[in-house]
């Protein structure tokens, strides 16, 4: 393998040692070129458990921190993220009122936010179901998300939400009312509509047009590694390939590059990226 000549950051990647591909797939990424990842927790679905509290969710916390353990060892340098999918609020309909699913994962979140305060982990996960799931649904996935902006302003630390396409501008109100900073929330599967911090897709056709404006945005595969779903939603090896794709093409330069993959991730999450 040639040696990396700069980073290159996954915003939002997962890698699964019981499910999917594994420690296979980050040594993919990496050998591909890319150097750095935002390992974002599964749905707790994923390790089979029914959340009835918020410490159940210590489980699945444990394992993203495991994985991130693992993946290390074979180069990557990896930042996780925890915190409750969305979606649980509908998966688990058929078990409990969507109320009592909302307050459980608040206190998921809660509990996500101590791993924060620990150092454990660098930024939170939450938003509301990307899809029509009634007026019911969405209230209460807006006191969760809600709760989300709270803690992570309470820790000082960022923000990545799931949530439906285009630009999601009442968040900005939403986070600035929580005393949360709107520019450490990232709109995960971004597109450039959005006000908050977009975290495109590597493939997004927008990526040039974006990058020549100066702004500040990321890249993300949202690589799930299911075995089940090979390649969903691309696979490990898409943000360093299309990065050095644009790169050679001339559809991003060093300006850029370095935008992309150091400085919004670095300012965004108050870590520090470099080789």
């Amino acid at each position: 393998m040639m040696p990396h000549r700069f980073p290159i950051t996954d915003d939002h990647i997962h890698i699964d040692l019981l499910n999917g591909r594994g420690v296979e797939a980050a040594k993919e990424f990496f050998r591909a070129g890319g150097t750095h990842m935002f390992l974002v927790a599964k749905p707790s679905w994923s390790f089979g458990i029914v959340p009835s509290c918020g410490d159940d969710y210590r489980a699945v916390f444990d394992a993203t921190l495991a994985v991130a353990d693992k993946v290390r060892q074979v180069g990557p340098v990896v930042f996780p993220v925890l915190g409750v999918h969305p979606a649980e609020i509908t998966y688990f309909a058929d078990r409990r009122p969507a109320a009592e699913s909302a307050r459980i994962m608040e206190e998921g979140l809660e509990v996500a936010a101590e791993y924060v305060r620990e150092g454990r982990a660098v930024a939170l996960k939450s938003g509301r179901p990307h899809y029509d799931a009634g007026e019911e649904i969405a209230c209460l996935s807006n006191r969760v998300l809600a709760r989300a902006l709270t803690l992570a302003a309470r820790e000082g630390c960022a923000l990545q939400i799931h949530a439906e396409s285009g630009p999601c501008e009442d968040v900005v109100g939403m986070a600035r009312a929580a005393g949360m900073d709107p520019t450490r929330v990232v709109k995960h599967f971004a597109d450039p509509s959005t006000p908050l911090v977009p975290s495109l897709i590597a493939r997004h056709e927008a990526v040039p047009e974006v990058a020549g404006t100066g702004r500040g945005f990321m890249l993300e595969s949202d690589y799930m590694d299911e075995l089940e779903r090979p390649g969903a939603v691309i696979g490990p090896k898409s943000v360093p390939r299309f990065t050095l794709r644009l790169i050679e093409s001339g559809a991003l330069d060093e300006e850029a590059l370095v935008r992309c993959h150091v400085e919004t991730p670095s300012r965004t999450y108050g870590v520090e990226i470099v080789l």
